[in-house]
């Protein structure tokens, strides 16, 4: 399978780093920022869960390789810590990989280590048509 772009779109618009990319485990980086912030001036939940998709998709889209393609249809993200600047970590592992289904865990830490958020994505593995 080729590797997806992991440099344009709403990857570069959020500013997301990928440090580590495999079908057991992928790691994102970014800085928090004033357009990343929602009014009141921290991280806005929507990019947590932008960032939870994207690791799980990711992991997801690499495992399931050439026998098809992944689509997210659940995204579940709580947030845990305001953040409102610094630079933030997420950590995506596989939960569950089975013939029609995947579930993986994203975990989402500060500078000092501190769950921030934490999410877990259910993909469907669909075959090519």
């Amino acid at each position: 399978m080729e590797m997806p772009d992991l440099t344009g779109g709403f990857v570069a618009l959020l500013g997301l780093k990928f440090d580590e990319v495999s079908g057991d485990r992928v790691v994102i980086r970014w800085r928090v920022r004033p357009e990343l912030h929602q009014p009141f001036g921290i991280q806005h939940g929507g990019v947590y869960c932008a960032v939870v998709e994207t690791a799980a998709s990711v992991g997801g889209s690499i495992w399931l390789g050439d026998k098809g393609q992944v689509v997210g249809v659940s995204n579940q993200t709580d947030f845990l810590r305001a953040v409102r600047d610094g630079e933030l970590t997420a950590v995506g592992t596989p939960v569950h990989r089975g013939r029609s289904q995947q579930l993986w865990q994203v975990e989402i830490h500060d500078e000092d280590g501190r769950l921030v958020s934490r999410g877990q994505v259910r993909l469907q593995n669909l075959s090519p048509s």
